[in-house]
């Protein structure tokens, strides 16, 4: 995932979470809000609660990996995802699976 589809800066993060929409599952807390540049950008955030910052380190670079694999980047929104401790429970695999029917759910739902 290239720099410039990525939310960087903390109050873009919370403008972003500020709006309050967003889908929820077991693994994964998706925010979203209609995009406000030429392009769909994307935030992770990961707490302390999943491991020291060699663990958080490892799960943010698997969620930009699925994130490569499931976005274009051509989507009508921004998008923070929010990693709850349930994704140690899960394999790489249940968790893509899960990131994509949130995808699926979030598109629905922004279209509404």
């Amino acid at each position: 995932m290239k720099k410039e589809f990525r939310v960087c800066k903390n109050y873009e993060f919370s403008s972003i979470i500020q709006n309050r929409t967003y889908i929820k599952s077991s693994s994964f807390v998706c925010y979203f809000q209609a995009r406000k540049e030429e392009h769909a950008r994307i935030g992770i955030s990961v707490g302390k609660k999943l491991g020291n910052a060699v663990c958080r380190n490892k799960i943010k670079r698997q969620i930009r990996s699925m994130v490569d694999d499931i976005f274009d980047f051509n989507e009508e929104y921004d998008l923070i995802i929010i990693v709850r401790p349930a994704y140690h429970k899960k394999s790489y695999k249940e968790n893509f699976d899960e990131l994509k029917i949130n995808k699926r759910r979030l598109e629905k739902r922004f279209r509404k």
